[in-house]
Parts: C-alpha cells; sequence; structure tokens
C-alpha cells in the first residue's frame, strides 16, 4: 500500500470509506437516509475545498484510507456554511433522531471553532478501511498532512474524536497530540506544528 495525493478519480471511494468508517469507525451503512450523509458533510466538502490537503491510501486498485484537512477553520467553517452545505442540505430528510442531530451540527458552522481554533486552525479528518489499519498507515497519513501544513507556515492541527473512543485517542496520543479539552459530544485534541 502507499500514500498519494488525492485524485478525482478517487472521489467514490472517499465516499465509501466515510460510510465505511462512520459510526465511530465501524460501518454505518443504512444509518441514515441516505448513506451519502456523512461523506457530505466530513469528506466530500474536504476534497471539493482544498483538495491538496487530502492524502489517500491505495491498495493498488482503490483508495482503502485518507486524511483530509482544512488549513484554516474559520474560512472552511463560513465557506461551507455559505457555499457548501446549502448545495447538499435539501437531500436530507432528517428522519430520526441521530440523523437530526447530525444535519443540525452540519447547520451550525460554529461547531468548528474550537476555543483553541486561533493557536490550532487546520483541522482534520482521518479514515481506514479495517485491511489499512495496523500497518503505519494512519501515522504516515497525518505525518503527510502536518509537513504539507508546516510548508504553509500553519502553527497548529486539531481534530476531534468520540469521548468514547479510548483507542483512537490512544493513537492520536502516539503521533504526538495532546487533549486541548472535551465535552459529552467529544475529546478535542491538538498538535503544534511549528
Amino acid at each position: 500500500m502507499r500514500i498519494r495525493p488525492y485524485e478525482p478519480r478517487d472521489r467514490a471511494d472517499v465516499i465509501d470509506i466515510c460510510i465505511r468508517t462512520g459510526d465511530n469507525g465501524q460501518d454505518a451503512t443504512g444509518l441514515h437516509s441516505s448513506d451519502e450523509l456523512l461523506a457530505d458533510i466530513y469528506a466530500l466538502p474536504y476534497v471539493d475545498h482544498e483538495p491538496e490537503l487530502a492524502f489517500v491510501v491505495d491498495d493498488g486498485d482503490r483508495a482503502v484510507g485518507y486524511v483530509l484537512g482544512a488549513a484554516d477553520t474559520r474560512a472552511f467553517a463560513e465557506w461551507f456554511s455559505a457555499e457548501w452545505w446549502p448545495t447538499v442540505a435539501g437531500k436530507y430528510s432528517s428522519n430520526g433522531v441521530l440523523e437530526r442531530a447530525i444535519i443540525v451540527s452540519a447547520e451550525n458552522p460554529e461547531r468548528m471553532l474550537i476555543a483553541a481554533v486561533d493557536d490550532y486552525p487546520a483541522h482534520l479528518h482521518i479514515d481506514l478501511l479495517p485491511e489499512a489499519q495496523g500497518q503505519g498507515l494512519g501515522r504516515r497519513l497525518i505525518e503527510m498532512l502536518a509537513a504539507t501544513l508546516r510548508e504553509r507556515g500553519i502553527p497548529g492541527l486539531h481534530l476531534v474524536v468520540g469521548a468514547g473512543n479510548a483507542n483512537a485517542q490512544a493513537f492520536y496520543r502516539r503521533v504526538g497530540f495532546t487533549e486541548l479539552a472535551s465535552d459529552a459530544g467529544g475529546v478535542m485534541m491538538g498538535i503544534k506544528l511549528v
């Protein structure tokens, strides 16, 4: 398996990876009125807005993992709210409590603005299918994104991980992230880049 920059031909794979890891790392297929809901919030806006900050794990046939980033979370949140979300929001009927909560979250770009956003202005989403896990590829994806952000002079990178996802929290600590804050929804973690 190799890591390479995202290419437009990877779009369907990115959607698939997002869905198949969208339930706290497990398959979210069938959990929402449309399987594309999660990708329309947590994956596709990133590859459309800043494709140069997207990297995939390629198994020789297709992408089986990715890291997607936004260099400036404030600017990304404004773009997402003004330009991206209005183009896709009409696809979703907000059936069910979980889906409604996800849609309400997407409609609130302020959700992306953690208290430490000025010190850690970039953020990421990373997902790997099971066949790509446990091989050091997650670490390498984060290192590749971090190096790209460093070249741009971005001082810090953050992410949010589920409060109950102890394995992911341990992984992020191993690659250098520290806890910035936490609440019932998740743990905010950051890493200084410069």
